[in-house]
């Protein structure tokens, strides 16, 4: 491991060890290799220290109890989902005003909801987090997955729902898997579904890969449950599994770890068993996204942006599912396709297609003719949404209707959820969220400027509208957050943010920058975003920043990078790169060694966005701009601070302890002025979290970005 170059008396500055890498004929030094190791008893002393470093900065921190007081008010909104139609019941989630988690409901007719899973009565730490759920055919049970402190494992159960008794599990390996069921078939009830091989068949570096879909028959033993898809495929595949209502097709795709792409095949049920279908290529080894079922008319419907970045709608014959034989029935446009929904009840005078939108990461709905794909004429052929948002997914009856429903957010609005009548075209609200909030008068606005290369990138801009002239800029500069991700084809739409409202409200300014390498312009601009091209990323956050000094709406002394996961990966980069455009920066879960990044958690799924180490010139790419190589010594840092979750299992904690590291090395700033830190939470994970973990976690970001902006926060 080598040895410390210099005694380091302080325990917050962790020994730099003489640990040099020769990749590609290149010297890589990494002095805090030794941070990898969260059990090593020097990375334990030295985490112990950065807990004793925060808590005592933020005991100091003005305004702390006051924004978490007003998180949880704006917070306490709670939560409503679409609802799902299975036979004569009706599920959906729910959360109240004052719980921790959502629960999943069920209503029988004529009866009043009631609850059939409850993370926090099962967990009342509230580390227990519910990831997904999926009734059966005909609405009588439903298989859901749960995981305990932050793992996102996703132990799978299976419950009555008419009782709500757990008849089928505990199944293991099940993370990010999905539900396919098969309908009833006498006493016989079965599903799909994806899991992990057993760990023992594994080296220990491979044990959260190797994927296969399997077939399960609720009540047996999972361990007999028979494999039908991804032995001898890439150890790094995600499956994805669909069935259709009357059980005849099986669709399969297949995606190496995030890579833009996928493979798809199809399999007729009706001619084979279901243990053993036989499959048929609908497309393989395509540089594009393709998702695919089959219609209640029996058409096969392809959901892809092969040859269409920006999305299209096509169909074809399920017994002939060549790309060579799709038919578009909505073609590419200049708004980006998102997402459909069949209405095809007897109450209609024709089969109708919704069709979702986003333009600019803004949504919007149209109704088209189903057989032909072409819009209605007149207001019939556009659904008006309630202002300028975002919809969530657009929901039918499984067994086809006139009904509709999705849900709106926007800046100011919390998610409700709105029912469409295709009969009469008539639209409202079908759920409101069960907790009314005072939510602050603010203005948002779109707004471009130019990255380094010339390219327009938008801005979402939210301030206090008392704060703004009749241009809409403020009457003086204001303390800024500046938001960003610019990865995985993400797209950063319009919605309501506790966070963002709170810091507004104070008297800041929030910002949301629409970069390359998200998805709010379609695949094109994720593509100009990712591997050789990510330093473009990075240059328009750059640009986005000095846009809105520029515009007089901040300064750098009064200005906050703030990004998590790949958008902690954009933050380090800013501070690394651009020191003195941030007076702080808060990084989040980050990605920050990217030489050695595909090492840990599931890095080595992200290599076809980042690249890989292992081949020269990608290296190449990675050390340019990898943030921990990025460091120079007596150079003035902005305040920093990493907020890290010890159940992550997507990114390890070892990013951010070992730029943390770094940083107290290099930087020349004064650190009761300008210190770094970090922020470490037990039991909780890189994603779904407790409310009060939330709250907790806001109040610590914006009370730290506030005191280095010079937002006056009082308790």
């Amino acid at each position: 491991m080598g040895t410390p170059t210099s005694p380091s008396p302080d325990p917050r500055l962790a020994p730099r060890l003489d640990v040099v890498d020769d990749l590609h004929g290149v010297a890589v030094a990494d002095p805090y290799r030794w941070l990898e190791d969260a059990a090593d008893e020097r990375t334990v002393a030295w985490s112990r220290a950065q807990d004793e470093a925060w808590e005592r900065w933020a005991a100091a921190l003005p305004g702390r109890d006051r924004l978490e007081r007003r998180v949880r008010e704006l917070m306490a909104t709670g939560s409503v989902g679409a609802p799902v139609h299975r036979g004569d019941r009706v599920f959906r989630t729910r959360r109240a005003p004052d719980a921790e988690h959502g629960v999943l409901l069920v209503t029988d007719p004529g009866a009043a909801p009631r609850v059939l899973v409850d993370p926090v009565a099962l967990d009342a730490s509230g580390t227990t987090t519910l990831d997904a759920w999926r009734p059966d055919v005909e609405g009588d049970l439903v298989a859901y997955q749960l995981s305990e402190g932050g793992s996102e494992e996703s132990v799978l159960r299976v419950l009555d729902a008419a009782t709500g008794e757990v008849v089928d599990g505990p199944i293991d390996r099940a993370r990010y898997s999905p539900v396919a069921w098969l309908p009833r078939d006498g006493d016989r009830r079965a599903f799909y579904y994806v899991r992990r091989l057993p760990p023992e068949q594994l080296p220990e570096q491979e044990r959260q890969y190797h994927r296969r879909v399997y077939l399960h028959v609720v009540g047996t033993d999972p361990s007999a449950d028979v494999e039908v898809f991804g032995a001898g495929r890439s150890m790094t595949n995600y499956y994805g599994v669909w069935t259709s209502r009357d059980g005849r097709w099986l669709v399969v795709t297949a995606s190496d770890g995030t890579a833009p792409r996928n493979d798809v095949w199809i399999a007729d049920l009706s001619g084979s068993d279901p243990a053993s279908p036989r499959f048929r290529t609908v497309v393989e080894g395509r540089d594009a996204n393709t998702g695919a079922w089959v219609g209640r008319d029996g058409r096969l419907y392809v959901f892809t942006d092969l040859d269409a970045p920006r999305g299209r709608l096509a169909v074809a014959d399920p017994g002939a599912p060549e790309p060579e034989r799709w038919t578009d029935l909505v073609p590419q446009s200049d708004a980006l396709l998102d997402d459909v929904a069949v209405l095809d009840g007897a109450e209609l005078e024709r089969p109708l297609l919704v069709v979702g939108w986003t333009e600019h990461a803004v949504s919007s709905v149209t109704v088209h003719d189903l057989a032909t794909g072409e819009r209605l004429e007149g207001s019939a052929g556009r659904v008006e949404l309630p202002g300028t948002g975002s919809i969530g997914g657009l929901v039918g009856r499984p067994e086809g209707g006139h009904e509709l429903w999705f849900g709106y957010t926007d800046t100011t609005t919390p998610s409700h959820v709105w029912h469409y009548d295709a009969r009469t075209g008539a639209l409202a609200v079908e759920a409101a969220p069960p907790g009314a909030v005072d939510v602050p008068p603010v203005v948002s606005a779109l707004l471009e400027y130019p990255s380094a290369d010339g390219t327009t990138v938008r801005l979402q801009v939210t301030a206090r509208a008392d704060l703004l002239d009749a241009d809409g800029v403020p009457r003086q500069p204001a303390p800024t957050i500046l938001y960003g991700y610019g990865g995985f084809g993400i797209s950063l739409s319009p919605h309501y943010a506790p966070d963002a409202l709170a810091w507004v409200e104070a008297g800041g300014v929030y910002a949301v920058a629409n970069l390359r390498g998200g998805g709010e312009e379609g695949e094109d601009w994720h593509r100009a975003g990712m591997r050789g091209r990510k330093q473009d990323v990075f240059d328009d956050f750059h640009a986005a920043a000095r846009f809105l000094v520029d515009r007089g709406f901040t300064t750098p002394g009064q200005l906050s990078a703030h990004g998590g996961s790949n958008g902690g990966l954009l933050v380090g980069a800013a501070l690394t790169q651009e020191p003195a455009l941030f007076a702080s920066v808060v990084c989040s879960a980050p990605l920050l060694d990217m030489v050695r990044y595909e090492l840990h958690g599931l890095g080595a799924t992200w290599s076809d966005e980042y690249g890989t180490a292992a081949v020269a010139e990608e290296f190449g790419w990675l050390h340019a701009y990898s943030p921990y190589h990025r460091v120079v010594e007596g150079t003035a840092y902005p305040s920093v601070l990493f907020t890290v979750f010890d159940g992550d299992s997507r990114v390890d904690p070892l990013h951010a302890r070992k730029l943390c590291a770094a940083l107290q090395h290099a930087t020349s700033s004064d650190p009761a002025v300008r210190p770094v830190l970090l922020r470490r939470e037990r039991d909780v994970g890189h994603g779904a979290r407790s409310v009060s973990r939330t709250a907790g976690l806001v109040r610590d970001t914006l009370a730290f970005a506030a005191r280095a902006t010079g937002l006056t926060l009082d308790d």
